[in-house]
């Protein structure tokens, strides 16, 4: 098993009235990234003008992207019977997971949340917003609200997490992770 760690950036905040206009996934063994996923996504909407403004994706970006159900069984054999770890885990975990099962794929994954995991490892923090817990943490996050910039902040602080948590916290690959979302 792998960690797949996950970042998104959608239209608004709920899968049935929302699309994803943007997906980063890195693919770490527990040492090292070993594979990449990125693109835009044509969300099949308009993006709205507050969504534009926060990540500096247009309408016109998405325009020729490839739509989701296009790259869904790309994405569900890099995520299928790995860890699925993002910032925030259940968001990101719940759009992908609805417009999966849209497209004929249930996804079997062990969620990880680093902002969880940050919590019990860096406790104390004022926040634990991926902005400022980098800030915090010294991880330079480049293009903010953007996919692949969060998600290899993610990766750093994932990589500070395995580091610096106790094996409690992080199960090997193949163990069984409950968890309640």
């Amino acid at each position: 098993m792998m960690y797949c760690i996950v970042d998104i950036e959608t239209t608004g905040g709920v899968p049935r009235e929302s699309g994803i206009t943007e997906i980063a996934i890195l693919v770490h063994d527990g040492e090292r990234v070993v594979k990449q996923f990125q693109t835009l996504i044509n969300p099949q909407r308009p993006i709205p003008y507050y969504i534009t403004n926060l990540t500096g994706i247009t309408n016109a970006m998405v325009n020729d992207a490839p739509t989701f159900k296009s790259i869904a069984k790309d994405l569900y054999e890099i995520l299928n019977n790995n860890y699925f770890v993002a910032h925030n885990v259940g968001f990101d975990y719940s759009f992908i997971s609805h417009y999966l099962k849209i497209h004929g794929f249930e996804l079997d994954v062990h969620k990880l949340c680093t902002v969880r995991l940050s919590r019990k490892v860096f406790p104390g923090l004022a926040s634990y917003s991926l902005g400022k817990l980098c800030y915090s943490l010294d991880i330079e996050i480049e293009s903010r609200h953007r996919a692949y910039g969060d998600a290899k902040a993610t990766t750093i602080l994932f990589e500070k997490l395995l580091a610096h948590g106790d094996e409690k916290l992080f199960l090997k690959p193949g163990t069984k992770i409950a968890t309640k979302m």
